[in-house]
């Protein structure tokens, strides 16, 4: 019996082979899709600048701010061991000023000075008609004319003394004839001193008046008591006077002048006479004059509890005028010690600081304590020490990097 052909179709070898193959990559992808993505290589991190020092400023050797600030070395200099400070005023020492008044009464002919002028002693100041001048004049021409005629006297009494010597010697004359003359010559050479004395008088009171000798119809003149400056004029072209005791110029000589200050009770054990005292005044500022103390008041104010203490100070310069104010520091005794500026200090908060150099362009803020105000400045009390370079100009250029 003849079979019935399959309808299965027979499995070729070769097509098997494709077909493992196929699973194969099947297989494989999908166990490459089940893995999880691998982690991405962490980023590089940026460079970090480098870290700044708390309160300090790197500017850079060359940076331009540095030409607008100036940078000095730290010094020790002599300082106030124990001060005291007080207020001042300048003033003109008393013993130096002097008023002139009118010799006499009369007219205010010329004013030949002004206010704040320089005179010397016996300089006229101003010129006055006066009867009393006329007087004067003729006082001292008779009193010229006394003189001569009291001269001529003696001179014939001393001719006539010899001529009877002689007369007596070869028995002329009586020797009472003798000393009759020798009496003559006295009494006439006693008439010549006592003319002279009134010759004197009357030119001095010439002199008052501001006049020549022998000369008629002058004005009188007043003349500068002493060599200084003209600090007060009183009187005006025209004006008659009066009153003869009243000042019309008052001279000061301020070649060397006065400070005062009124020092408290506690403090005026730092004041010794002949002590020394540094003034600081408004108009010069950074500067200080050194003077002594003369004046130590001799009683203590009732109100205000102070002292009056004067210093006498040069001003051969004339820079210091009356009525200038400032302050005085009495000091006891002196010790080196640091110095700063007052345009080196800056305040930050209630800390007083400086910058100090430490390097070309590099400057690090230092705190300071600082002691007695000296001349402008500070005496360092901790912080800085001499030797170190501190900013004493643009600081605030520092001050705004912080």
């Amino acid at each position: 019996m003849k079979s019935l052909p399959s309808r299965a179709r027979r499995f070729h070898p070769r097509s098997g082979l494709w077909i493992a193959a196929a699973l194969a990559l099947t297989l494989a992808g999908c166990e490459e899709s089940a893995k999880p993505p691998a982690e991405a290589p962490p980023a590089a991190s940026a460079p970090s600048a480098p870290a700044v020092e708390q309160g300090v400023v790197d500017m850079g050797a060359n940076a331009p701010e540095l030409r607008q600030m100036n940078i000095e070395e730290v010094r020790d200099r002599p300082t106030p061991s124990d001060e005291v400070t007080a207020p001042a005023k300048i003033e003109a020492n008393p013993n130096r000023i002097a008023h002139a008044v009118l010799p006499t009464p009369g007219r205010i002919v010329k004013v030949l000075v002004k206010l704040g002028d320089a005179v010397v002693q016996g300089q006229p100041l101003l010129t006055i008609e006066s009867p009393d001048v006329a007087e004067a004049e003729s006082d001292y021409a008779q009193a010229e004319l006394a003189v001569r005629q009291a001269e001529l006297g003696a001179a014939k009494a001393d001719s006539d003394l010899a001529r009877l010597t002689d007369l007596f010697e070869h028995q002329a004359v009586a020797q009472k004839e003798v000393l009759a003359a020798k009496t003559t010559l006295a009494l006439s050479k006693s008439a010549v001193a006592q003319a002279q004395n009134a010759r004197k008088q009357a030119r001095r009171r010439l002199e008052l008046l501001g006049l020549q000798a022998g000369r008629f119809q002058q004005t009188a003149t007043v003349a500068a008591p002493l060599s200084g400056k003209v600090l007060e004029v009183d009187v005006v072209e025209g004006e008659f006077r009066n009153d003869i005791s009243s000042p019309v110029a008052t001279i000061a000589d301020l070649s060397r002048v006065w400070a005062t200050s009124e020092v408290p009770e506690s403090k005026i054990r730092y004041c010794k006479l002949g002590g020394q005292a540094g003034l600081e005044l408004i108009a010069y500022p950074n500067e200080t004059f050194r003077g002594r103390v003369t004046r130590i008041g001799d009683t203590v104010d009732s109100e205000t509890r102070t002292i009056k203490v004067s210093t006498e100070l040069d001003n051969s310069a004339g820079r210091l005028r009356p009525e200038m104010y400032g302050r005085l520091h009495y000091t006891d005794g002196m010790v080196n010690a640091p110095w700063i500026p007052e345009s080196a200090i800056i305040r930050i908060g209630a800390q007083d600081f400086v910058f100090v150099e430490e390097s070309p362009g590099r400057f690090r803020s230092t705190p300071v304590d600082l002691g007695q105000p000296h001349n402008g400045g500070f005496t360092v009390a901790g912080g800085v020490q001499a030797g170190q370079r501190i900013v004493t100009q643009g600081s605030i250029y520092l001050k705004a990097a912080l």
